[in-house]
């Protein structure tokens, strides 16, 4: 029992940085391609990212391997949640396409 609230916390916190992370390269995208810099759009966005994600990895993890395996589960799941939740409606494999309608 007493290993199970740091890994539940460790977990959440992989949860934080993986939206941080990934909400973090969804935004710089969006900004970058319309930007008249772009190249210093992503490379201050990666530069602040990874730099966050990997101070949050090290403060989680410290000298314990399964709360650095929690967390970086929690960031896995989370990479599949923003990537779900930032779906455009247009590329979406379950409605056909305009050009799909004319086909027949």
């Amino acid at each position: 029992m007493n290993d199970v609230l740091p890994a539940a916390v460790a977990f959440g916190a992989g949860i934080l940085l993986g939206s941080f992370y990934f909400g973090g390269l969804w935004w710089t995208v969006r900004k970058g391609v319309t930007s008249a810099h772009p190249a210093l759009w992503f490379s201050g966005s990666l530069l602040l990212r990874t730099s966050v994600v990997l101070a949050g990895f090290y403060f989680v993890g410290r000298d314990h391997w399964e709360r650095l395996l929690m967390c970086l589960l929690g960031f896995i799941v989370s990479r599949m949640l923003v990537t779900w939740l930032t779906r455009s409606t247009r590329t979406s494999p379950t409605r056909p396409s305009k050009e799909s309608r004319h086909a027949s």
